[in-house]
């Protein structure tokens, strides 16, 4: 049985007066999976918890922080981090029908508005996230016990916290900073916040989590985050703020910690037996086979529906076209292990058929052989989504580094990416595929770097942030003539929260 740390569904909500102090949770009680099974206990478990009965020791201060994680699980298809990412993009189109989940469809168009109901559910899905690790924040520092867990519990939370408000403000700009329990009119109606204060917001919180969170843990708690999980964040903020020097620092912080390192083979990074691997910064967690819910919906979101799936998130031809290709034909291995193309083998060994997708392909990452997880169960998928691997630890260092005029720290760290991807290859490797870059130019470097990243993190998830992060030439310059920087770089604000929030 894989190793997996079990998260724990905690819901905290205000009461239905919102004036009063009780937290509603759900409680769903896992356990740890090592190499063989621990006793778990799979019972749902219900109740009314006010702040003076619940927080009364460490197991239930650990519960209510699994909750904060199962927040920002793709447990939900409130979890539109696809859509953003890639859809939005120029890596993919909505895929499946053409009138099903319409509104994904003017995201994928530019032309969303307030009242999207995927815009208005992302949004709520992250704030969720956020309350849950206020909650936590707030009143496990009052929970009576050992003060190195309590320190530890409050880390995690701060970041997840900071983790939360990294997509928001990256996908919205503007928005609102609650850091309280939801238990006030002072804390429900919050202003919109500068870029900048959010920014300084999640690098406190990931400062604090760096300071607190362990280098590793134990195998019944793979998967928490730990301390080079809070500066791959940090460093990764720090990058999209374009701090270049301590972005660079923070990285070379994370490497320090020596426990990461490239997989020998880029198609071995998405399987199941290599959750949690060294390449892994930080991912994800998910279980197939629980009650609530612990599985990945994108298992069956991606998947065709010969596998009772719904191809959403389907890869552009420009995608495709993006991989490198030899004179004798050999393509990136990259390419056949992040999309499923006509004719060559899909995950259960067939053929891809190009008519299982309005584009013409599939994404491969996300998804699990029906040995794995039948299709009874393709909602319920097993895989954790990897947010940060190092690979993109590598590419943002060799960003950063070219940014400064340090050409050769950027191609080292570059090329390491590119060596992997070469050995990657079955067979004999061409002469004249995936050669180290020599570019010495910053310029033409940067482009480079940026097709890099493309072709390393595709259908991850990241390309759409990638291209307003880099700015208005490159972004029109992929998303095309619909697309307006200054107008449409951010989401609209839901309509919802306008109307709810009077401090808007």
């Amino acid at each position: 049985m894989n190793r997996k740390s079990y998260i724990i569904a905690v819901k905290g909500k205000l009461n239905k007066s919102i004036r009063g102090k009780a937290l509603w949770l759900l409680l769903a009680v896992g356990s740890s999976l090592l190499t063989s099974c621990n006793k778990f206990l799979d019972e749902e478990i219900q109740g009314d918890f006010s702040s003076s009965t619940f927080y009364q020791n460490e197991t239930q201060a650990l519960q209510a922080l699994n909750g904060a994680y199962n927040a920002i699980s793709f447990t939900s298809s409130n979890n539109a981090l696809w859509v953003i990412g890639d859809v939005a993009s120029d890596d993919a189109i909505k895929g499946g029908n053409a009138g099903d989940q319409a509104e994904i469809t003017y995201i994928d168009n530019f032309t969303a508005d307030a009242n999207n109901g995927v815009v208005n559910n992302y949004w709520q899905f992250l704030y969720e996230g956020i309350a849950r690790a206020n909650n936590v924040i707030a009143y496990a520092q009052k929970t009576p016990m050992g003060d190195d867990l309590k320190a530890r519990i409050v880390g995690e939370a701060r970041f997840l916290r900071a983790y939360n408000y990294f997509i928001l403000v990256n996908t919205w700009g503007r928005v609102p900073l609650k850091l309280e329990p939801q238990v006030t009119q002072e804390a429900i109606h919050v202003p919109l916040s500068s870029i900048e204060a959010v920014y300084s917001q999640i690098e406190a919180d990931l400062n604090a989590a760096v300071a607190v969170l362990p280098i590793e843990y134990t195998s019944g708690d793979k998967g928490r985050a730990t301390r080079g999980a809070a500066l791959g964040l940090l460093g990764k903020a720090q990058l999209y703020q374009q701090k270049w020097g301590s972005a660079i620092s923070t990285f070379q912080q994370l490497e320090g910690l020596s426990i990461y390192g490239l997989l020998p083979h880029y198609q071995d990074v998405f399987k199941l037996d290599n959750e949690n691997s060294k390449e892994s910064v930080w991912e994800i967690q998910h279980l197939t086979g629980k009650n609530p819910k612990l599985g990945s919906c994108l298992n069956q979101w991606f998947a065709p529906s010969v596998e009772s799936g719904y191809s959403f998130n389907a890869p552009t031809e420009g995608l495709v076209s993006a991989y490198e290709k030899s004179t004798d034909g050999t393509v990136d291995p990259r390419l056949d292990a992040t999309i499923g193309r006509d004719g060559v083998e899909w995950l259960n060994g067939a053929p891809f058929q190009a008519s299982w997708s309005p584009s013409g392909y599939l994404t491969k990452k996300h998804q699990q052989p029906l040995t794995e997880v039948s299709i009874t169960f393709k909602g319920d998928g097993d895989l954790d989504y990897i947010y940060l691997r190092y690979s993109d630890v590598l590419l943002m260092k060799s960003e950063a580094f070219n940014e400064i005029g340090n050409v050769d720290s950027s191609l080292a760290n570059l090329n390491k990416v590119r060596t992997r991807a070469r050995n990657s290859i079955t067979g004999e490797i061409p002469t004249d595929l995936l050669n180290p870059v020599i570019e010495r130019g910053q310029s033409a470097l940067r482009k480079i770097i940026q097709h890099e990243r493309r072709v390393e993190l595709g259908q991850e998830f990241h390309r759409y942030f990638d291209l307003m992060r880099w700015g208005k030439q490159v972004a029109e310059s992929a998303l095309g003539s619909s697309f307006n920087y200054q107008t449409k770089r951010y989401l609209p604000i839901p309509q919802a929260e306008i109307d709810a929030n009077q401090a808007i």
